[in-house]
């Protein structure tokens, strides 16, 4: 290597480390700059939490399982969504794909600038309804009730499910309440209904020929009766008051068949409730997000668009 070459990647090493430094130093000054204003401190480590301090009700053991928790995950710098999303993996309600169901999109997420929280529920067939759909209410009025200590508006907060997930998304979206205004846990005095909801391939109904029959018996334990089955087909109970709706799924996929996001899509369409669906042409059942495939991949642009247009990515 000749002196000139030699000085010349002195010199540009030289800047790129200035850069680096003043991209850090920039960074610094933004978390401090907020700080000051008394704005929620963010940090970029997930840190879990359980979603009854106490012991969850109905639990069976003292054992993981028996112990229901969020996953936070924020923004490195305070965002300027102020949009939170609690993320419910899948799994046929007997296990959580935690990884490529939830960690991987709770980090895509927060590069949207989105406050995300993935959500471990308890499973069958060691739980039964109603408890799963308790944790994500749970869950719900946690986030909620806590909305100024994550940096979020009370009122942009959203559920996403895959799978046996998004049955669960989905049920937390057509069975909520306004909350019990003299619990005695303030947490249970506030709502439990999402502002909008993100559905990935979802079991959607318990009832019909196009069920999911490992998640149906997961869930509800074998044998359950028709109006307990029909309680829990979410395409029963959409009404005005379910939140708006974004839903994807595949023609190929043969384990959760594309009729239940159809279905839940003409039900919302019917109540007059704004949703948008995609079906992809191609693609195996569990893809999550599926960014190196250029057509299924397209779906959390798709997505993002869909939450851009409601106002959600912007204050």
């Amino acid at each position: 290597m000749s002196e000139w070459t030699r000085r010349l990647c002195i010199v540009s090493l030289c800047a790129l480390c200035v850069a680096c430094c003043e991209t850090l130093n920039g960074c610094k000054q933004q978390v401090a700059a907020a700080q000051s204003k008394g704005e929620p401190r963010y940090v970029s480590d997930p840190r879990t939490f359980p979603l009854w301090e106490h012991g969850a009700p109905g639990a069976v053991g003292d054992r993981d399982e028996d112990k229901p928790t969020l996953t936070y995950y924020s923004p490195i710098l305070p965002s300027d969504t102020r949009t939170a999303i609690i993320v419910a993996p899948g799994g046929s309600y007997h296990m959580l794909a935690s990884n490529h169901e939830g960690r991987q999109v709770a980090n895509w997420l927060n590069a949207m600038g989105v406050t995300a929280f993935v959500l471990k529920y308890r499973l069958g067939p060691r739980y039964h309804h109603p408890i799963e759909l308790g944790d994500a209410q749970r869950a719900i009025r946690i986030v909620r009730t806590r909305a100024a200590e994550f940096g979020i508006q009370p009122d942009r907060i959203g559920i996403m499910g895959f799978s046996a997930g998004g049955h669960l998304a989905a049920t937390a979206s057509t069975h909520f309440d306004a909350g019990k205004a003299n619990a005695p846990d303030a947490i249970d005095r506030v709502s439990s209904r999402p502002d909008f909801a993100i559905l990935g391939y979802p079991v959607i109904s318990m009832s019909a020929s196009f069920t999911h029959q490992g998640s149906a018996t997961n869930l509800l334990g074998e044998n359950a009766d028709a109006a307990l089955r029909q309680e829990l087909s979410n395409e029963l109970h959409v009404t005005r008051q379910t939140p708006p709706t974004f839903l994807f799924t595949t023609s190929e996929d043969t384990l959760v068949p594309p009729e239940n996001s159809v279905a839940y899509y003409l039900a919302l369409h019917k109540a007059d409730v704004p949703a948008e669906i995609h079906v992809f042409e191609k693609g195996p059942h569990g893809v999550g997000l599926d960014l190196g495939d250029p057509a299924t991949g397209e779906w959390p642009n798709l997505l993002r668009n869909w939450l851009r247009s409601r106002g959600l990515l912007t204050k």
